[in-house]
């Protein structure tokens, strides 16, 4: 896969269905109670992403853990622990909905995040409706310079999406 692309899959190895419906139960219900769609659906995909690792990390641990890692590691990407941000919630609030310490989320949200070499405001796991607004996205490398793909020409535009190395078209 190019840069920025994405596996935008919910398909899981038969082996870890069991897994996945689990975990996914869990984030599904707190993303209905506390968060939105935008959440929920990065959430299915993360956890598919992690079914289809080679050996997926799933298989060990408590679901409950995992749901919770998923969610949080979703809200550092996506700033939910900024309260300028909607929706936004503390980490605590959201680790002890699922019955685990601030510690224990924010360790497996980090193991998650280096499993997915991934970070804040990657864009492979941005909300789209904030997509637009993530300066990441739309960073290209252009002759050894780097720029901002919507001030590029519309050519360079076209090729870095054809790269995948951006979202979509300006």
């Amino acid at each position: 896969m190019a840069k920025g692309e994405t596996s935008k899959s919910t398909q899981v190895p038969a082996a870890l269905q069991g897994h996945y419906d689990e975990i996914i139960t869990l984030t599904d219900e707190f993303c209905k109670q506390h968060l939105n769609k935008e959440y929920r659906d990065l959430c299915r995909l993360l956890t598919a992403k992690l079914c289809r690792k080679r050996p997926s990390p799933l298989v060990t641990g408590k679901p409950q853990t995992w749901a919770c890692g998923i969610v949080y590691a979703m809200g550092r990407v996506n700033f939910l622990f900024d309260k300028s941000q909607k929706p936004y919630m503390r980490a605590d609030d959201l680790c002890s909905h699922f019955g685990l310490s601030a510690s224990t989320g924010s360790a497996k949200s980090t193991a998650i995040m280096k499993i997915l070499n991934s970070g804040q405001a990657d864009p492979e796991w941005t909300l789209p409706s904030q997509l637009a607004n993530n300066p990441m996205a739309w960073f290209i490398r252009v002759n050894g310079f780097l720029m901002d793909a919507r001030q590029a020409p519309r050519e360079v535009q076209e090729e870095a999406f054809r790269l995948g190395l951006i979202p979509y078209l300006p």
